[in-house]
């Protein structure tokens, strides 16, 4: 079996597609995923699956959520190492994620973004935040608050030309945690 980590965009936002963590829960399971859990309102969702093709796991889950909810949710899959892989790959050194972890915005994004559509978005990034792109993952430091930033989810993703979601550092870092220890989680 293999371990996934289901990153769903735009639920339980404002009001606005209203799905309940438990449902969501019981929806995975009725996908035979196993050891199936979900961390806060935001949907993410830590599973298991014998499936080993991630673009066949998205269509299947956005798929479902669609039928269920009548409403497209875009969903983003990474396994354990992926999340291990950003925390290692996070440009901002000096961070403590208790502290300054809501304020490093993680974004997901579905497919590596042209070096043209990158040029274009670095071109709206004013000091004191930074904004970093590797491969299909942006860093965002917005050290006033990312409510205070242009440079949100739907903003990156429009200059992008990517689907994306986005997750603070502090989410990012307890996934990969609960990802480490699903099994436990779980019991």
């Amino acid at each position: 079996m293999n371990k996934y980590i289901a990153i769903l965009r735009g639920i339980n936002v404002s009001g606005q597609k209203k799905v309940l963590m438990a449902d969501l829960k019981a929806l995975f399971e009725t996908l035979n995923f196993t050891d199936v859990s979900t961390y806060i309102q935001s949907g993410n969702v830590i599973f298991q699956s014998a499936e080993t093709n991630k673009c066949r796991l998205i269509t299947l889950i956005e798929n479902a959520i669609k039928q269920k909810y009548e409403f497209n949710v875009p969903v983003q899959i990474r396994c354990h190492s992926d999340l291990a892989d950003i925390i290692t790959e996070l440009p901002f050194k000096e961070v403590n994620v208790a502290d300054d972890g809501a304020k490093i915005l993680i974004t997901l994004l579905a497919a590596l973004p042209s070096e043209n559509n990158i040029e274009k978005l670095l071109g709206y990034v004013v000091a004191p935040e930074e904004l970093h792109i590797i491969g299909q993952t942006t860093y965002l430091h917005c050290p006033n608050g990312y409510g205070r930033s242009k440079l949100s989810n739907v903003f990156i993703e429009n200059k992008l030309k990517v689907s994306a979601t986005t997750r603070n550092l502090k989410t990012v870092d307890k996934l990969l945690q609960l990802s480490r220890t699903h099994d436990q989680v779980n019991k």
